[in-house]
């Protein structure tokens, strides 16, 4: 399982699933993205949108250690755009992968970014993520003081900003529009060979609709499920008071299905 910006293990999303599939009688495991886990990781960079490198040291690892088991991925926002592009750079090679579900993905990070960097999105959700960004930066300067532009981290107001000071220079990228036209995971999903659920919802505030990606860029492993009604990773149904997570359960009984066919 993998979690959402900023996110983590602690996710309610992936709380919810890792109690579905104890339920079910599997194995869970999540997987913390760098400087997510509560713990600072050692090097002068963080995580991003588009770095597979973690995600598939896990999966072999995982199938070392139980070289006969089956796994199946589910990948929520951010985590979701990781998943998908590892699915299609690996396309026929993503062996150790049964199945797989990415949940609210933002396909087109540029898009996605736009529509966080303005109106009331950039003083809700923006601004939050922000602050969350710049206390880890200022924690990593204490460490590694000049691996940014500090200054120009804690003067970002946007996504286009601080992917522009921070994410873009750390990992290799011109600048933010570079790092976005390579991250996003839309261009790879012709390549997927694995069979995969695309779960999103049309009034995603997070991910517009023309970020949706087209039947036509889809492989024929992919199914969607793209539901009028859903908000970013909520998907909710059931009563005020007893609210169930629809999504969750979609992704544990698409996982089930595929592998238990793959059994038969």
């Amino acid at each position: 399982m993998l979690h959402g910006l900023e996110g983590s293990w602690r996710s309610h999303y992936v709380r919810g699933l890792l109690t579905l599939a104890r339920t079910s009688g599997w194995g869970g495991v999540a997987l913390n993205f760098r400087s997510c886990s509560g713990e600072p990781n050692r090097l002068p960079r963080f995580y991003h949108s588009g770095d597979t490198d973690d995600l598939d040291f896990i999966v072999r690892a995982l199938a070392e250690r139980a070289p006969k088991g089956r796994i199946g991925a589910v990948g929520i926002s951010l985590g979701g755009n990781v998943l998908l592009k590892w699915l299609g750079e690996q396309s026929d090679a993503a062996k150790e992968i049964g199945a797989a579900v990415a949940i609210s993905t933002p396909y087109d990070l540029e898009r996605c970014a736009r529509i966080l960097d303005q109106g009331v999105a950039r003083l809700t959700y923006t601004a939050s993520f922000m602050r969350s960004f710049k206390a880890k930066i200022r924690a990593k300067a204490r460490t590694f003081p000049s691996f940014v532009d500090v200054a120009a981290v804690m003067r970002a107001r946007t996504f286009a900003a601080y992917d522009r000071a921070a994410t873009a220079p750390l990992h290799g990228f011109a600048d933010e529009r570079d790092y976005w036209r390579r991250s996003s995971c839309r261009p790879y999903l012709a390549r997927v060979r694995r069979p995969t659920l695309l779960i999103s919802a049309l009034d995603d505030p997070f991910v517009p609709p023309d970020a949706l990606p087209e039947p036509s860029e889809l492989s024929p492993s992919i199914t969607t499920e793209f539901t009028a009604r859903g908000g970013h990773v909520g998907f909710w149904e059931g009563s005020p008071w007893r609210p169930h997570a629809w999504a969750e359960r979609r992704a544990m009984a698409f996982l089930s299905e595929v592998l238990a066919a793959d059994v038969c």
